[in-house]
């Protein structure tokens, strides 16, 4: 079975009636809906406890809401996502039930490279350590320290020019060794240090994962995973996977040449694709490159494929829809059959990408940045309204969302349960086109089984595509299908075609 990844931040979902969502939000209509799409686990994004500026320092915190990067206690969850924050662990494991009983998976972030400069740890189990209560501060590095130091030196933060915020010694940050990162950098976090040996940190961090795992999450999203000694990864992934061997984990890559490593070495189980088919399906939709170079990412990863995580949309990235991509949800269709029907790589969504959010909010801290913030206490307009949709409370989707929502169902249910889809071979078909074949602006593919072959033709021009698909016979003997020379097609213009053939 094809795997479909669904990320939703809890506290964007639920009633305009509320500041923020809910575990109890997440509930029977909303699972059904998700499992409906095809999904076959969910990201659930921002659960660990994490900074926000009502109970931290502001001066430590981006925006109102906090980065869910920025984790205060690796051992709890967010109390603003329970109904009674006391009983906020028991509706964390609730949902996580909800979630099982509905058969999907649940999957969170590991965020091993970084925490909050206010980590405490206070929910740290008995005879556990919170990470850097023993550090000696006297030194920059010791293999015994859980953090980076800088004797003798008070930090000195961008947004701090009157020194308000104390902390002495200074520790590095999450992404620059210095006392005094700027405003560009991860100010509001400090880095953890793990060296390339067995440490007591790695030992910590391994203690965090089994915790969440016992708790009945079966995936972790590793955030930042390049910045992390790849020897700990395999160190913890073959650990955890001895005790819990239906644990999975997905790795936050971006150096292509690294993937292999990250797979056959470290044992991740899926990487991200973001600088190889992302960027390419972006570059195209946006007329910035050729559509050939979705041919040359296949080949590139070989048999790999499998082991890539294909998406479009997720926290760090602009919404289709906007204007820094491609200005509408519609326009994203071509890139989204490649990215879901390419091959047998599972595919991520991102919550609103199905009913076509646009991320172009002017929200306090991230502006209008084509992002759905995560710094910002919010309310996506888009999400609020699918909310109402699937609870059949007025003020449901419109026309437009509603159009984009049962395109997306209708190609997801196609991914998901034709066996070509699911696990069928791939032939890409433009290397033999007839030369009126534009290959800078049209994709052509194959997916079959054997027994049933299905022609994709992707069109990321501005016009309608009337042609003739030349089809090989070695085609035919490499899908094992008995397959036509050629065949017609129309394919509407930054729109795509699939038949059976």
């Amino acid at each position: 079975m094809k795997e479909i990844i669904y990320q939703i931040l809890p506290r964007y979902w639920g009633s305009e009636d509320h500041r923020n969502g809910k575990f109890s939000d997440i509930d029977a209509k909303t699972l059904g809906y998700i499992k409906g799409l095809g999904v076959t686990s969910v990201w659930y994004t921002g659960i660990i406890r994490h900074a926000t500026s009502s109970t931290e320092d502001p001066h430590i915190v981006k925006g109102d809401a906090g980065s869910p990067y920025a984790i205060t206690d690796y051992y709890d969850v967010n109390p603003y996502l329970a109904d009674n924050s006391d009983n906020r662990l028991k509706e964390f494991i609730d949902l996580v039930n909800r979630t099982h009983s509905e058969g999907l998976k649940v999957i969170i972030d590991f965020v091993p490279n970084h925490v909050s400069r206010a980590y405490n740890g206070a929910c740290s189990p008995k005879g556990i350590e919170p990470l850097g209560k023993s550090d000696d501060t006297s030194k920059h590095w010791s293999p015994d320290n859980d953090f980076f130091y800088y004797p003798n030196e008070r930090l000195s933060l961008p947004n701090d020019p009157e020194g308000e915020y104390l902390e002495f010694p200074a520790k590095a940050s999450g992404n620059n060794f210095s006392p005094s990162p700027d405003i560009n950098d991860w100010y509001e976090t400090i880095r953890l240090n793990y060296c390339d040996f067995h440490t007591r940190t790695w030992d910590k961090m391994y203690g965090i994962v089994r915790y969440w795992a016992s708790l009945g999450v079966v995936g972790f999203r590793c955030d930042m995973v390049e910045m992390v000694p790849p020897q700990f990864f395999k160190w913890l992934i073959r650990r955890i996977k001895e005790e819990f061997p239906g644990i999975s984990f997905i790795a936050e890559v971006y150096q292509a040449d690294r993937y292999r490593e990250y797979i056959e070495d470290v044992g991740f189980d899926l990487l991200y694709d973001k600088s190889g088919l992302y960027d390419t399906l972006r570059a195209v939709t946006q007329g910035n490159a050729s559509a050939e170079g979705i041919t040359r990412c296949w080949q590139f990863l070989g048999n790999l494929q499998p082991r890539m995580l294909n998406f479009l949309e997720n926290h760090d990235e602009q919404r289709i829809a906007s204007d820094f991509f491609a200005g509408s949800a519609a326009k994203g269709l071509p890139a989204l059959a490649v990215s879901l029907l390419l091959n047998e790589a599972p595919f991520m969504l991102y919550a609103g990408q199905e009913i076509g959010e646009k991320g172009m909010d002017n929200e306090p801290f991230s502006g209008i940045n084509g992002r759905t913030t995560i710094f910002d206490w919010w309310r996506v307009g888009s999400l609020s309204r699918l909310w109402n949709t699937l609870h059949d409370i007025r003020g449901g989707l419109s026309d437009e969302e509603g159009s984009i929502l049962s395109r997306y169902r209708e190609i997801l249910q196609t991914a998901v349960s034709i066996p070509a889809f699911c696990c069928g071979k791939t032939y890409d078909l433009c290397y033999c086109q007839s030369p009126s074949f534009d290959r800078s602006r049209l994709f052509a593919w194959l997916r079959s089984d054997g027994k049933k072959t299905f022609l994709i033709v992707s069109n990321f021009s501005d016009r309608e595509v009337i042609a003739e698909i030349i089809i090989p016979k070695d085609a035919s003997s490499y899908l094992g299908a008995s397959l036509p020379s050629s065949v017609s097609v129309s394919v509407p213009p930054e729109d795509y075609t699939l038949i059976q053939i």
